[in-house]
């Protein structure tokens, strides 16, 4: 199985500079450490499609200790204040995505996810005081509190319902024309990723699923979630799609699923990018991974 989008980073986190101050203060003071260029939350690329990095002299923003690099200190700075955050993905991260080495797509995962976060979380959610960057820039304090606050991650089921040899697929109608994808919802306090893969097969397609079996995760930066794909054996096939979600939904057998993973141009749908985890699941069904 092709590995998902998004991971295989070769950052080395080490987590004791996050709680060395001795330790970060060595990380920010080492002439090999590098800052990456981003434009907003849209990173820059060279010539080669890789990212840029550049010396910390060039940083305006508090820094953001990412990781080493082949020992190299690695760092991302907070976005500057009042800089608005995109509702979604804008064109040119689209066209930049599709085209990631799979190691430098991982590493920004981890620094958008991060500065996103700092973005949106500014002041302390217990008493509403200004928040405080500390742990090398992974978590924040509250200075009046003293409430600590670290990044979050958004667990998201994506699935697939298989019976025999066909698995249902579901389009939004904001997606490009013809594509269809596994379909998605977040987990909910007090669920199973099982339950939760059960519970929104059924709201969005109204297929009743039995059997749910776990196949991979990827990490999604838009803003910050870590998608669960799994493939449950479905009960019936008669689909009641819920309109709020979905524009459409049908099966498909294993042959049309083929020809849209090769971007056949007679398939009879578009399939999801290969940065996608729902591309990833669909190639292991297809293939019987």
């Amino acid at each position: 199985m092709i590995a998902p989008g998004f991971t295989g980073g070769t950052l080395d986190r080490d987590d004791r500079v996050r709680h060395e101050p001795e330790l970060l203060a060595a990380a920010l003071a080492d002439p090999r450490a590098r800052l990456l260029v981003m434009d907003g939350l849209v990173p820059e690329l060279d010539g080669d499609g890789r990212l840029v990095w550049t010396g910390l002299d060039a940083a305006t923003q508090s820094l953001l200790f990412l990781g080493f690099i082949d020992g190299e200190p690695r760092f991302v700075q907070t976005l500057a204040p009042g800089t608005p955050l995109p509702p979604g993905r804008p064109p040119e991260l689209s066209a930049i995505l599709d085209a990631f080495r799979p190691e430098d797509a991982a590493n920004y995962a981890a620094a958008r996810s991060l500065i996103d976060w700092h973005a949106r979380n500014g002041f302390c959610s217990r008493c509403g005081t200004p928040s405080d960057i500390f742990r090398a820039g992974w978590g924040r304090l509250c200075p009046n509190c003293g409430t600590e606050h670290y990044p979050r991650v958004d667990p998201v089921v994506i699935m697939l319902a298989e019976r025999g040899d066909r698995v249902l697929l579901g389009r939004q109608p904001s997606w490009p024309p013809h594509r269809y994808s596994a379909l998605a919802g977040f987990l909910e306090v007090g669920e199973s990723i099982e339950d939760a893969v059960r519970r929104e097969t059924l709201e969005e397609s109204g297929v009743h699923v039995g059997t749910v079996r776990y196949v991979a995760s990827q990490p999604w930066p838009f803003p910050s979630q870590l998608m669960i794909a799994c493939i449950g054996e479905a009960l019936d096939e008669d689909i009641a799609i819920d309109v709020h979600e979905l524009e459409h939904a049908a099966w498909f057998d294993r042959a049309q699923v083929r020809q849209a993973l090769a971007r056949d141009p007679e398939a009879p749908f578009l399939a999801p990018p290969g940065y996608a985890i729902a591309y990833t699941l669909l190639r292991a069904w297809a293939e019987h991974v």
